[in-house]
């Protein structure tokens, strides 16, 4: 999930720096999405190892 990511937001970049302004704009929110999303299921899964410990 974060490799994906990453890799839309290397693609965002990509399209900002020639100049495809909704292109990027859209990639750019797709990696934020994804980095939310990796986030919760890291946390959750952090959480759960926890649980498990006790």
């Amino acid at each position: 999930m974060l490799y994906y990511a990453l890799v839309f937001l290397l693609i965002a970049l990509v399209a900002a720096m020639l100049g495809f302004g909704g292109i990027a704009v859209a990639f750019a929110s797709i990696a934020k999405i994804l980095f939310v999303v990796f986030l919760i299921l890291f946390l959750v899964s952090f959480v759960m190892h926890l649980g498990r410990r006790v």
